[in-house]
């Protein structure tokens, strides 16, 4: 017996496979045609995205002071009026996670029964970081757990800091450990649910069902074959904006971070010209590495990176607390499990600045990420079944986030506690300037100089990494699931998502950046959320 999954009813024995014979009738998406400079233009995903980009593109650098106020109006509308939306979505992709774990459905082998991990352990893992999260942790891994611990009154715990700024001893255990819950709630399981429902999805349709890899295939449970017209570039077209536009904040946080690094170490001023160069050499890396591939290029980043950042992670935990870093891993974590919940709720709580300048913006940023991600993800995880891959993207790099933030920001806290003349205090609490709260922690540790060379290194490394791996997933996308296109293509999107960096850094800073990846995470969390019942739907006719 053979089933329709379309409609979940078995067919009789040498009936037409419906899979197969829309793979037939999609065929024109997945044939390479190279028309003019290379390009293969067939498709209407890759003209109409790629002319949208380069007319905002322009259009924000031409009319710099007139946006910027758009910009942050936009961002400032969307998580006040809709963070309940994101929150409540965040939590229906955990849900879905954990069912998948805990259910037969989790025996499905991605690739079919005989399937084989295509990488290694060390190989797999070290792209999921690389791609995932990489920039998001260098930069928000001191500032957040000291931001929330001291600033911890919203979140309903007394902050541990009178008027004056003198320390309340009595606050300061609550204090400490909210702050390392709130900051783990936004780099744990919902961020990470969020990549594995787009990554199973992708990959499901894709490996198992035969469809090309692109977010329009994981809807044919919903539109069959019309997700070759329309309905699917319309699809395809979202994932390109979203991806696009999530990757630009990321680069963005990363060039304010080099360039303030930069300036740290080398007294190198910190100025948009700084940043433009930075983003403009480190594309030109990422576009070697887009050239070489997949294996050539992103796999060798990628590991060269989990090995700095290992080196890196190993120093602190050494040169820092130990101890305290040590047993902070564990009750940090029970913290987590304890108030995952109460964090997790939409309303009844007044911790609106909370809500709304930091989950509502993490969803949307996480959510707009989840094509690039969860698509280079599904990339290279065939072979593995949907229970150990979602365990492996879902739970171990939670607790590699617990491990991570515990050292550099439980590093940090000690050192806003111990010493009120800290540069972290400094940085994060006086004059709260994030690109720099890093390197003050690193400042206040042995080889201060020579560790704040290799963060500003790793800085660039996952810049590089996040920008070509980026640009690998775009381009499948526009091409209709092609994972060959011409490399003409590849070099096209590479450019500009340096460009939309750019523009949107000159168009209103880090505020036009985080609006961006808000207003095109908003439609994509309804992609997702009509996703997590295409996966049931596919895996429902799969054999176990």
């Amino acid at each position: 017996m053979t089933e329709d999954i379309s409609t979940g009813i078995p067919e009789p024995e040498g009936a037409a496979n419906l899979i197969e014979t829309d793979y037939e009738i999609g065929q024109d998406n997945i044939e390479t045609r190279v028309g003019p400079f290379g390009l293969d233009i067939h498709n209407p995903v890759f003209l109409i995205s790629g002319l949208t980009v380069v007319a905002f593109t322009f259009l924000t650098l031409a009319f710099q002071s007139s946006v910027a106020p758009l910009f942050d109006a936009m961002r400032g509308w969307l998580t006040a009026n809709l963070d309940w939306f994101f929150i409540l979505s965040g939590n229906v992709f955990v849900l879905v996670c954990l069912a998948l774990i805990i259910t037969p459905l989790g025996n499905v082998r991605i690739g079919g029964k005989e399937a084989e991990p295509d990488y290694s352990y060390f190989g797999w893992f070290a792209m999921l970081f690389a791609a995932g999260m990489g920039i998001g942790l260098m930069f928000f891994g001191v500032l957040e757990p000291v931001y929330h611990m001291a600033f911890s009154e919203p979140i309903g715990v007394p902050s541990p800091f009178d008027a004056d700024g003198n320390l309340i001893e009595e606050n300061v255990a609550a204090a400490k450990a909210m702050g390392m819950a709130a900051t783990i709630y936004h780099w744990g399981l919902h961020p990470w649910a969020i990549y594995a429902v787009v990554a199973l999805s992708l990959a499901l349709f894709a490996y198992n069902k035969g469809l090309p890899l692109t977010m329009r295939s994981v809807f044919y449970p919903i539109f069959g074959e019309r997700i070759w017209g329309w309905p699917g570039h319309i699809i395809d077209i979202l994932a390109v904006f979203a991806t696009l536009f999530g990757l630009a904040t990321s680069l963005g946080f990363g060039a304010q971070q080099a360039n303030a690094g930069l300036e740290f170490v080398f007294g190198i001023p910190v100025s948009d010209t700084a940043q433009v160069v930075l983003i403009l050499g480190i594309t030109a890396l990422a576009l070697v590495s887009v050239i070489r591939g997949l294996d050539g290029g992103v796999k060798v980043l990628s590991e060269i990176n989990m090995i700095i950042a290992g080196l890196l992670l190993g120093f602190v935990i050494l040169a820092g607390p130990t101890l305290s870093i040590f047993s902070g891993i564990f009750n940090n974590s029970v913290e987590y499990l304890k108030e995952v919940v109460p964090l997790s709720m939409p309303f009844g709580r007044e911790d609106d600045g909370f809500r709304q300048g930091w989950t509502s913006f993490y969803w949307a940023w996480w959510i707009s990420w989840s094509p690039f991600v969860g698509m280079f993800i599904a990339r290279v995880s065939r072979g593995r079944t949907v229970r150990e891959f979602i365990t492996c993207v879902l739970i171990i790099p939670t607790f590699v986030s617990v491990v991570w933030m515990t050292a550099f920001g439980g590093t940090a806290i000690d050192q806003v506690l111990t010493n009120v003349n800290s540069q972290v205090n400094q940085y994060v609490i006086i004059s709260y300037s994030p690109e720099l709260s890093l390197f003050g922690m690193l400042a206040d540790l042995p080889f201060a100089a020579v560790t704040s060379f290799i963060a500003i290194v790793l800085v660039i490394v996952f810049f590089v990494t996040s920008s070509d791996s980026g640009s690998l997933v775009i381009d499948t996308i526009t091409a209709g699931g092609k994972v060959d296109a011409p490399v003409a293509q590849r070099v096209f999107w590479c450019t500009f998502e340096g460009l939309v960096a750019i523009a949107l850094l000159l168009g209103g800073g880090l505020g036009a950046l985080q609006a961006m990846a808000v207003s095109t995470g908003l439609p994509f969390t309804i992609v997702l959320l009509l996703a997590c019942y295409a996966i049931f739907k596919g895996l429902a006719s799969e054999p176990r």
